[in-house]
Parts: C-alpha cells; structure tokens; sequence
C-alpha cells in the first residue's frame, strides 16, 4: 500500500474505521449544530438531511459563508472531547503509521469538520501544501467522509498522477514572489495576491483539466462511511456539488500527519475558529 500510495499520491482505504463509530460522530455533529435550523424538520441527526425550505448558500459549512449566528457552532464543535477523542481512533493512528513507516505521527490540531449542504458550493481546486506553507511537504492528509457520500454527494475527486502538477505550481507561485521580493509572511499567506479566490488554483474543475490536465481524468467515487482517503501534499484535489437526491448533507474531516521531529506548520497546531487568517 506504501507503494501505491507513493506512486498514485493517494490511497483509498474502504472501511478502515467502524461505521457506527463514524455514524456516531455524524450524529453527534448534527445534534451539536441543530440550534442553527439547518436540519429538515422531523428528521433525526443522524441521518444529517437539509431542510429544503432554507437558502443553501446561507447554510454552507468551513470555506463557505455561513450565517454569523451558525459560526460560534461550527467553531465550538472543533473543541468538543468527542471530536477530538475520534481524531486519536486507534485504527486511524496506527494505520497512519503502517502506510508511512513512521515510529511516532504528530497531527496538527487543526482539524477541520466541514459540510456541504446540497445546491451549495463546494471546495475549489487546490493542493494542500498551498495552506501549509510554513511547513515542510512531507505530511500525509486524511479525508474521512462522516457518513456515506456518493459520487453525486459532495465528496472529494483528485486529478490522477497529478503530485507534479502541484509541485509545478508552486514553483510558479514562488518564482512570482521572489520577483516581487515578497516577504515570509506573505509567501506562506495561501491568500497572498498571486493566489486565487479562497487560495484556490480554480473553481471549475472542466476549466482547470482543460488548461492543465494534460490527458488526466478527475476520479470521483462512492464514499462509504469508514472509508479514509489518504494523500500527498501535492495532489490536485476539490470536491464535486452536493447534488444527493435525498437532501442528505456532506460531512468530512481532513486530518494533516507529520512524522514526529519534522519541520511542520505550527500555525495549524490552534484549533480551527472562524477568522484565524487559515
């Protein structure tokens, strides 16, 4: 699997962690931010389905621009002890270890829970080293989708053999800021101005494969509640539009994993709130 994942600059795990366990966390995150009226009336947490009478746009999650009085929610839950136990699963943890070789794992506290409701936006195209700068690119990302999440869903698509396009684009990135004599500060900010919107590569993926692609396909797959994907810094990533038919909402961790020791980015050990400038 280390092979494969070094080769393809990603690796799906199908039913790494228990199901229930991952459904718990689901419910949990539902009852958590409910307060907010996100949820369709008569309808169990759980199950995490969006009420239809509601703007999507003002009910978007991490990235989006949710509601002022949703923000403090969303912030909180990053803090709550179950979350942060479910971060420390023993199946994640010594998993991440197996596929890296690595003795010890440092996880950067700043973990991010984010939804996508359906008929909303979805996360725009990027690789992660782009918001981990201040770092050096040896960690390894995961993406737990929190509930089952098919093609149609919202879940994550990567563009295939695609960790040279990324490292292609930040040289770009960097010859443009050494040209400009561009400060520290401003180098690592994912927001700088040679960035895109949201620190983003692109927001049309069609667009994006088109300029860049070079033959390439975008993968999309079927997530199931326990699957993990795992993948390098450099991997161009987004996710597809929330179109489920049943009005079930997209939720997702995604984790970063240094090897203890490494030169890491310490702007993400905080936890997540919203305006830290990440």
């Amino acid at each position: 699997m280390r092979r494969r994942y070094e080769a393809d600059g990603y690796l799906w795990v199908k039913h790494l962690l228990p199901r229930e366990d991952v459904y718990d966390m689901r419910e949990l995150y539902f009852s958590h931010i409910s307060p907010a009226g996100i949820l369709a009336p008569s309808t169990s947490p759980r199950a995490g389905i969006f009420n239809p009478e509601l703007d999507p746009l003002h009910y978007q999650g991490l990235g989006g621009t949710p509601l002022k009085a949703s923000q403090a929610l969303l912030d909180s839950i990053h803090a709550h002890p179950a979350y942060r136990s479910f971060l420390a699963h023993p199946s994640l943890r010594s998993f991440v270890r197996a596929l890296t070789g690595w003795d010890h794992e440092v996880m950067l506290n700043r973990g991010l829970l984010r939804h996508n409701v359906p008929r909303s936006l979805s996360t725009g195209i990027h690789y992660d080293q782009l918001f981990l700068r201040a770092g050096d690119p040896v960690f390894v990302t995961a993406w737990v989708p929190i509930g089952d999440c098919s093609a149609e869903g919202g879940g994550l698509i990567y563009l295939e053999n695609s960790c040279a396009v990324g490292e292609a684009c930040e040289k770009e990135f960097v010859r443009r800021q050494e040209a400009d004599a561009m400060s520290r500060e401003e180098r690592i900010d994912a927001f700088n101005k040679h960035m895109g919107g949201g620190g983003h590569l692109s927001h049309d993926a069609r667009e994006f494969l088109h300029a860049e692609g070079q033959g390439r396909r975008w993968m999309v797959a079927d997530y199931e509640a326990g699957d993990v994907v795992f993948h390098s810094p450099w991997m161009i990533h987004g996710a597809t539009k929330n179109e489920d038919g049943s009005g079930r909402i997209r939720v997702a961790t995604d984790l970063r994993f240094y090897e203890e020791g490494a030169r890491l980015d310490e702007r993400w050990m905080r936890t997540f709130y919203h305006g830290d400038g990440l």
